[in-house]
């Protein structure tokens, strides 16, 4: 059974820059796609990247573009979400997950699973 396991996270100031970390217990991990989630206060899960570990395909969410970068390092069987510009909203607890769907990146929540306890992110001043 798939695990992820999310890491990086911490308090950071608005307009500073954060990489969260995945380690996916896949081998070899370029067989898979791997999304990255949100979860802010009162809201549900949302996704915010996806990438296709087979050929470096990447999806955004139009909210963090320009902002997020998902990348995958398929020798430690890691993904990574790098954010900058970090805004207060950016709060939240951040997850990564699996499609059911093998190699194909999904756009819902409920497509994932292999969830992942997450990682909060906090911003503030």
């Amino acid at each position: 059974q798939l695990l992820c396991v999310e890491s990086g996270g911490g308090l950071v100031q608005p307009g500073g820059s954060l990489t969260l970390s995945c380690v996916v217990s896949a081998s070899p991990l370029h067989y898979y796609a791997i999304g990255w989630f949100l979860h802010a206060p009162g809201r549900e899960r949302e996704e915010v990247a996806c990438i296709d570990s087979s050929d470096g395909t990447t999806n955004y969410a139009d909210s963090v573009k320009g902002r997020f970068t998902i990348s995958i390092d398929n020798i430690k069987n890691t993904v990574y979400l790098q954010i900058n510009s970090l805004k207060i909203e950016d709060t939240a607890v951040y997850y990564c997950a699996v499609p059911f769907t093998i190699g194909v990146c999904a756009r819902q929540v409920t497509e994932f699973g292999s969830w992942g306890q997450g990682t909060q992110v906090t911003v503030s001043s």
